[in-house]
């Protein structure tokens, strides 16, 4: 009987290493599949700051436009801000929001908006998003 309990035991010891080592490898890949999200979020908010820019910039201003894009822009945001914990990530969405909500409030009293920080904004959100 002690070679059945020896194999149990080596079976047992053999398991837990595995897990041993699956554990960090999964909280790897965690860490990469956050920062790909970053990084993929952020390319959707460079794209929304240029079509806000061009919903804003031309011959024909379109407010409605501006403010749809504007609402999708808060949105990618907020989908920033809630999937990661990371605090230079942090700080580029909160300076982003401050940006955006600068742009609505001209938008919203019918003054040309400066979106040089916005993009500004987006630019470190990029980069601190790239993994």
């Amino acid at each position: 009987m002690a070679p059945r309990h020896r194999h149990r035991r080596t079976t047992a010891i053999t398991a837990l290493a595995a897990v041993a080592l699956a554990v960090p490898v999964t909280v790897g890949c965690s860490a990469v599949e956050k920062a790909l999200d970053c990084a993929q979020l952020a390319i959707e908010i460079s794209n929304d700051v240029d079509n806000l820019q061009d919903a804003l910039t031309g011959a024909a201003v379109d407010p409605q436009q501006a403010d749809k894009i504007l609402d999708a822009l808060d949105k990618d945001i907020d989908k920033v801000g809630d999937r990661t914990d990371n605090a230079d990530v942090g700080k580029a969405v909160d300076d982003l929001q401050k940006a955006v909500d600068n742009v609505q409030k001209s938008v919203d009293s019918g003054k040309d908006p400066d979106l040089t920080p916005v993009k500004d904004a987006a630019g470190e959100l990029t980069n601190v998003c790239s993994p």
